[in-house]
């Protein structure tokens, strides 16, 4: 089992104290979750809380995920970092391969790209991206994601996306894996065919158990299942040795531990005492 440290949805001045405070306590990653904005109206519904609101996010400070993970990836030597998950269908995908790539090429390959569609329809609005066919636009973008690291010329003719062949430089000396968000059947279906891994946005054991079964049913009818697999979950069963024990037998590979729920609008920690309470779980549950 492998443990990351959840950073973000807090005060920018603890992105960096909290990034070396990790890496020095031994976990594997750090995850950074995403958001755009805030929009004064919305009438959508959020998939992964009880009452599908989104008054949690109201007023809460979140640098772009990105450029977080570059700053702490320069103070940082050997750590980990994923988004978990990063709205890719309302971004432009040539520009996020570029940013991508500055990432792995600056950071050692240190970088797993967690993306989703998100589930704001405002979202959509606000960037000036249309809701509908959302899954195929998502499904070109990772395509073109993969044809610009390769570092060859690329060009991309899709039903949504048209771009002339061109190269980027520098490119990662490896492939960045890309985790995929979301719960839905086309999103398991995805990470199953063309992803590198899946991420759980919060389950229970017996919801998790049925999700990934499923995954690794679809990864024997894709033929994808003899390759290397991530399987990403939110901790809140990873607060002891049987709960741990219980999750790598489902074939969770990444744990992600946070000590604050924001879905019920607890406030923000100190930056000592977060340091406090990771040092702790790593003492009690990874360096055990």
């Amino acid at each position: 089992m492998r443990f990351s440290y959840q950073i973000g949805m807090c005060d920018p001045d603890h992105y960096l104290p909290l990034a070396r405070a990790a890496e020095q306590a031994g976990y594997h990653g750090i995850t950074i979750p995403d958001s755009i904005c805030y929009p004064q109206e919305a009438s959508s519904k959020y998939p992964y809380n009880k009452d599908g609101s989104r008054e949690f996010l109201e007023s809460v400070p979140f640098v772009e995920s990105l450029i977080a993970v570059a700053a702490m990836a320069a103070v940082t030597e050997s750590i980990r970092f994923s988004t978990f998950v990063y709205k890719l269908a309302v971004r432009q995908a040539a520009i996020v391969a570029k940013q991508v790539q500055g990432i792995q090429v600056l950071s050692g390959n240190r970088f797993d790209f967690g993306i989703g569609i998100s589930p704001w329809e405002e979202d959509f609005a606000v960037c000036g991206v249309p809701w509908e066919k959302r899954g195929k636009r998502f499904d070109e973008q990772i395509a073109i994601l993969r044809g610009l690291e390769t570092g060859d010329y690329f060009g991309y003719t899709g039903e949504l996306h048209r771009m002339p062949p061109n190269k980027m430089n520098p490119v990662p000396s490896r492939p960045t894996p890309l985790l995929i968000g979301g719960h839905s059947e086309p999103a398991l279906k995805r990470a199953a065919q063309v992803g590198d891994g899946w991420m759980c946005a919060g389950a229970d054991m017996e919801e998790l158990e049925a999700y990934i079964g499923r995954l690794n049913q679809l990864r024997e009818e894709f033929g994808t299942a003899d390759k290397p697999f991530k399987v990403f979950t939110t901790g809140q069963n990873a607060f002891s040795p049987e709960g741990i024990e219980q999750l790598e037998s489902l074939g969770v590979s990444d744990v992600v531990i946070g000590f604050r729920n924001v879905y019920e609008l607890e406030e923000d920690k100190p930056l000592e005492e977060k340091i406090a309470m990771l040092n702790w779980y790593a003492g009690e549950f990874i360096n055990g």
